[in-house]
């Protein structure tokens, strides 16, 4: 079959086109962003052709495309035009779901760093394809499972059919989409119902606790109430260690060069799965000690003794943890957030919360809004201007600017943002090594 992919280096679109490929299909996609973006890697390992202008498409080609892009974009328009068959994006990763033996990861952070701990162990023990939202896909038909990250936004998840499924946690996130915290609730209920087999949620989480399924539950987290508990953990600058108890016995000692209680808990819901799966307890402790994270996701590179860490974190909780686990590993080190805030609506939900993470760094430098699915005259009032009133140690900052942050060289920089800011910091990196001469 042919498919067309509209807006194709987005990260579930990139790697939803990099999956229907390796199920044989011929595969195409358009884009606005002519530029590099990290999603792209997998697409050009496949010569998947990418178009940035109206060109011929064949009739037969069924044609799926993001939800960044609206009705009314021109390419939407067009291919409506030609009479073009159109399935949404989840309904085609839902049909993928049904041919495989499926975890599906869900919660409002972790679901990135989770699906991929999964997936090297899985495919370490038996051979694994995985649906991962930095962009990475991977699926070959002899394979039996597929671990796939599973994205509330838009309630997409609720068309994939997961045998096993993970909350990692609940909070407030895609008001846009969503009426209430009990809609997200009800929501995440019913794609666990799907999972027949077995259910891992994080029981530390209260939101998490009032999900309701007739499937089989494992709880895990610090606390003793659960199946699963995580003790004596040692966190330093080399990452973190702890035994884990199941069912008040003591299961395994584990180690992950990983900072931050959050990727603890992240790697106990792996680890639940991969036991429940009967991978030996050795080889899940063996590929966690040399984990290394998803793309974009905490990724560090030193400049001239600067540290420039580059991070997915978008929302409050995602950059508090991450700034934490920062400075766990440089307890010594300044640190400075560049952060480009997503969306007007997250903006408006969550402006005095993304403040208070922000103020955790010595200095926040903040950029305008950049959003692709909304428009500043939708939400009236809403800028960054919110968030930076709030800011004990504030600055604005712009491609133009970036010369400001040389004021942390030598220190640790952190990028974040799940909007595009690579030339931000590939500038960055560029302005320290002039300096540097």
């Amino acid at each position: 079959m042919k498919y067309y992919c509209i807006g194709i280096k987005g990260s579930g679109m990139a790697t939803l086109a990099c999956l229907l490929k390796d199920l044989g299909n011929e595969v195409s996609g358009y884009d606005d962003a002519k530029d590099f973006k990290f999603t792209e890697s997998g697409l050009q390992e496949r010569n998947i052709p990418i178009f940035y202008d109206a060109h011929p498409i064949d009739p037969d080609t069924i044609v799926t495309y993001s939800k960044a892009f609206k009705e009314d974009h021109k390419e939407i328009k067009r291919v409506k035009e030609l009479g073009l068959e159109i399935r949404a994006y989840n309904q085609v990763l839902g049909d993928i779901t049904r041919m495989f033996r499926t975890i599906g990861v869900s919660g409002t952070h972790g679901k990135t760093t989770t699906t991929t701990m999964i997936y090297k162990v899985l495919n370490e023990a038996y051979g694994c394809n995985c649906f991962i939202g930095d962009g990475t896909g991977y699926l070959h038909p002899e394979n039996s499972f597929l671990a796939i990250e599973s994205d509330e936004f838009n309630k997409h998840f609720l068309a994939y059919s997961p045998k096993i499924a993970v909350v990692t946690n609940i909070e407030k996130e895609h008001m846009e989409c969503y009426k209430d915290l009990e809609d997200i609730l009800q929501t995440f209920e019913k794609f666990i119902s799907h999972a027949e087999e077995l259910v891992v949620l994080c029981g530390d989480n209260e939101n998490v606790l009032k999900l309701k399924t007739s499937n089989p539950v494992l709880y895990y987290g610090f606390q003793d109430t659960n199946d699963a508990v995580i003790k004596n953990v040692v966190l330093n600058d080399a990452g973190c260690k702890f035994d884990l108890y199941i069912n008040q016995e003591f299961y395994h000692a584990f180690e992950l060069p990983l900072y931050g209680k959050h990727m603890i808990l992240d790697a106990v819901s792996c680890i639940l799965v991969c036991r429940y799966l009967n991978v030996d307890a050795d080889v899940i402790h063996d590929v966690l000690k040399s984990f290394q994270n998803a793309k974009r996701r905490f990724a560090i590179e030193e400049v001239n003794g600067t540290v420039i860490m580059d991070d997915y974190a978008h929302h409050p909780t995602e950059i508090k943890v991450t700034l934490e686990a920062v400075r766990q590993k440089y307890p010594n080190k300044k640190l400075a957030v560049v952060f480009k805030p997503n969306t007007y609506s997250r903006t408006r939900d969550f402006y005095q919360d993304f403040a208070d993470a922000l103020n955790l760094a010595d200095k926040c430098f903040l950029t305008e809004i950049d959003c692709n699915r909304e428009t500043q005259e939708e939400y009236p009032g809403v800028s960054s201007k919110l968030i930076f009133d709030l800011l004990k140690n504030g600055e604005m900052i712009d491609e133009n600017t970036i010369s400001k942050l040389l004021e942390f060289e030598h220190e640790v920089i952190c990028f974040m943002s799940c909007a595009s800011i690579e030339h931000m910091r590939q500038n960055c990196i560029q302005c320290l090594k002039a300096h540097k001469k």
